[in-house]
């Protein structure tokens, strides 16, 4: 029998896999991309106020805007630094969206190779822009995955954001949402409350903005 990989076992917990798909192109300079990095901030702070979450739930960053790039790898929140994100270029969403689908279907082979349990993973992207490739490809594997309970995508507006665009991305059951101004720190509080749900089992509750459909464990 395998040993596995020694972030396994040394913690061993099932674990709550999420996305965070940042828009990062030029027009969240100024106060956008500073609140940004505060609701991070606050994410970490949040989670890490639970013990089993900081140990279950583990968040990856993929941004988008020049390029698409992966700046945080899959960590458990007690090992996780938020990082300062910066600025510049357009909006690849639908690149972003598909490199966030492959990533995480690595890190769920991962798990399954070391015996590691894990809840529905989410993805959860911000943007206030519209997409400057082509979208329609990402969203159709998106149908796809949430058809076969593979994952939870949520989608979350900033001012500025194609809610039309966004609407037709995100499933009909989970429609995208605008976002109050810059209150990103609401935000990730409560995706921060989300998670620590879901890390306790307590996967059939929801907490306030939009109606979540949670995933059962699995193997």
């Amino acid at each position: 029998m395998s040993v596995g990989m020694p972030e396994f076992v040394e913690n061993p917990e099932n674990r709550c896999p999420v996305i965070l798909l940042l828009d990062t192109s030029g027009s969240m300079s100024g106060q956008p991309i500073q609140e940004l990095n505060r609701g991070l901030a606050a994410f970490k702070e949040d989670v890490q106020k639970d013990s089993q979450a900081s140990l279950s739930v583990e968040v990856a960053i993929i941004t988008f805007g020049p390029i698409v790039q992966v700046v945080q790898d899959f960590v458990t929140i007690d090992q996780f630094t938020p990082p300062i994100l910066e600025v510049g270029g357009l909006t690849p969403m639908g690149a972003a969206i598909e490199s966030a689908l492959d990533f995480l279907e690595t890190r769920k082979q991962t798990y399954k190779d070391n015996g590691i349990h894990y809840y529905r993973p989410w993805v959860f992207l911000i943007t206030d822009g519209v997409p400057s490739d082509s979208w329609q490809s990402a969203s159709q594997r998106l149908t796809e995955a949430e058809a076969q309970s593979r994952l939870s995508f949520f989608a979350v507006g900033v001012q500025g954001a194609d809610m039309n665009i966004l609407k037709q991305i995100s499933p009909p059951q989970r429609p995208p949402v605008m976002l109050k101004g810059l209150d990103f720190r609401e935000l990730f509080v409560w995706l921060s409350a989300s998670m620590k749900r879901v890390s306790s089992g307590k996967v059939g509750q929801a907490v306030a903005l939009p109606a979540v459909g949670w995933g059962q464990i699995t193997s």
